[in-house]
């Protein structure tokens, strides 16, 4: 595996070594010695997820916070979407910073996200298979998140409006100002 760092401080692009042949494909999703000696963390995962959308669907952003607090490995095993992070962690040098990439079935490549970023994608395919892997349980009381609309983050979702699917939950979340205020 080759491990990225991005813009963002402890976020990484992974991307897995694929074996082709006549048959098809292999590669590792995950190995923990490798991700450890790369990337110099060491992540213990405890939950996986998958969630199937369909195209102009936008999820996020979204985070849980203190001892919840979640760090993620994601990938697109069918699809494409554009996946998005913030810093939310107020010591980081890239705090409130965000950043954004490409992820598919076909390029394989991952996203880590660490604890204490907000997170969402948006399906840019007719159909979205997206897996994620968690090192914390889910806790809804420790819910949190960011409206993927927010002004001051100008995210592009690549998406025109009118085809953008986006659930009321989501709709409703707080503004970055309205959240740094609670």
């Amino acid at each position: 595996m080759i491990c990225k760092q991005t813009p963002l401080n402890d976020c990484f692009i992974i991307e897995p070594k694929v074996f082709e042949d006549e048959r098809g494909s292999f590669f590792e999703t995950f190995n923990s010695k490798d991700f450890k000696k790369n990337t110099g963390l060491d992540i213990v995962f405890v939950q996986d997820n998958q969630s199937i959308s369909q195209y102009g669907t936008i999820r996020g952003l979204h985070f849980q916070e203190g001892e919840f607090a979640q760090a993620k490995l994601i990938r697109v095993a069918k699809g494409e979407v554009l996946d998005v992070v913030v810093d939310m962690r107020p010591n980081s040098s890239t705090y409130l910073k965000q950043f954004s990439y490409l992820l598919s079935g076909e390029n394989n490549h991952q996203l880590f996200v660490p604890r204490g970023f907000a997170h969402g994608f948006t399906s840019l395919s007719n159909e979205v298979v997206f897996d994620y892997k968690c090192d914390n349980f889910y806790n809804k009381a420790s819910e949190s998140g960011i409206v993927f609309n927010d002004k001051a983050l100008n995210i592009d979702w690549k998406i025109p409006k009118d085809d953008q699917i986006v659930s009321e939950k989501d709709q409703n979340l707080p503004s970055l100002d309205a959240y740094l205020k609670l």
